[in-house]
């Protein structure tokens, strides 16, 4: 019964695992039908939500609901949508064949017995686009160490700033993405479409599951520019205040699991991207150094490529080159 314009706020929707608000297209009467979606309910796309309607005009009753009102009862029909069961191909117990509460639990329960735990809607989100990636690459993952001794130590004698380790590792990856553009692409259908911008995806760890918000040209922000960038990103993600632009058109995923002191692990392409990057824990220990044997600062790096798009040299020489930049700041001092 509320008037609306157009720009009102009608609801706020979860999609792409951020809180997005819907405006109004148009101006109308709003009437919202009885079994209309409640809040927190899951809705497919093209569900009815309700109506906006011109002054004075009645709400059309589809011919769907006419033909099945019959048949079950408006509780039934409810339960169904919570358990997402389709009422329409169940034979009822009720009077005249009338499909009850009852006979929507029973299929629910017979379709999906005994579920140890739900999971919520953004681990289903995680969990398809995880799914979806192994089956649309071909990937495979190349496991190589550099020696980061030297930068560790340049990252202590910086007096204005301290980035994280990420990062600096983002900041380089970019460069290295500049000599190796194939890395720097994504899938279009059967197409593999190169990006001129180092758009790079910083995966986040948050109560709400795996986000990965994205550094936007990143080989032409400066270090500090990254850091800065990165850090309101991750804060964002985490009280989840990201607009979905910016979890979109990454072309490269750094993730780094060093924190939880893992060595080496097989990260999962973000698709339709066609690399992403795994970055281990620091582990000073005892290595060759010359004849000598010395203490140095090492860290495992993973890169998991999709085979389609490159073979495993070049997957090789993106990692030679990352690594050089990594090893040698004096080398990568023009990008730092």
């Amino acid at each position: 019964g509320d008037t609306v314009r157009a720009g009102d706020l009608l609801y706020a929707m979860d999609s792409e695992k951020v809180a997005q608000d819907v405006e109004s297209l148009d101006a109308g009467v709003l009437h919202i039908p009885g079994d209309a979606p409640k809040p927190g309910d899951v809705v497919r796309v093209g569900q009815l939500l309700g109506y906006l309607l011109a002054a004075g005009e009645g709400i059309p009753v589809p011919v769907a609901v006419v033909a099945a009102a019959p048949v079950s009862t408006p509780r039934a029909r409810r339960v169904a949508r919570e358990l997402d069961v389709d009422w329409t191909t169940l034979s009822g117990s009720g009077r005249g064949g009338r499909i009850r509460e009852s006979d929507i639990r029973g299929a629910a329960a017979a379709a999906f017995p005994a579920p140890a735990a739900a999971l919520s809607s953004a681990r289903k989100v995680i969990a398809g686009r995880m799914l979806a990636s192994q089956e649309k690459t071909a990937a495979v993952t190349l496991h190589t160490t550099a020696d980061l001794t030297v930068l560790v130590r340049w990252r202590k004698e910086l007096v204005d700033y301290t980035p994280t380790y990420n990062d600096i590792v983002v900041k380089l990856t970019a460069a290295a993405l500049q000599a190796h553009p194939v890395l720097n692409s994504r899938w279009d259908g059967e197409n593999l479409s190169p990006s001129p911008a180092a758009n790079i995806g910083i995966a986040v760890d948050t109560e709400a599951g795996l986000l990965v918000p994205v550094i936007r040209d990143a080989g032409k922000l400066t270090l500090r520019e990254v850091a800065e960038r990165a850090r309101d990103l991750a804060e964002r993600a985490r009280t989840r205040r990201l607009s979905p632009d910016e979890l979109r058109g990454g072309t490269f995923t750094v993730t780094n699991l060093g924190s939880f002191g893992i060595d080496a692990f097989t990260p999962i392409i973000n698709y339709p991207e066609c690399a992403i990057l795994g970055v281990g824990r620091i582990l000073r220990q005892p290595v060759a150094v010359g004849d000598a044997i010395g203490l140095r600062d090492i860290v495992t790096l993973s890169l998991t490529f999709d085979h389609r798009a490159l073979d495993g040299a070049a997957a090789a020489r993106f990692l030679q080159t990352l690594c050089g930049l990594l090893e040698s700041p004096s080398a990568s001092a023009g990008v730092l």
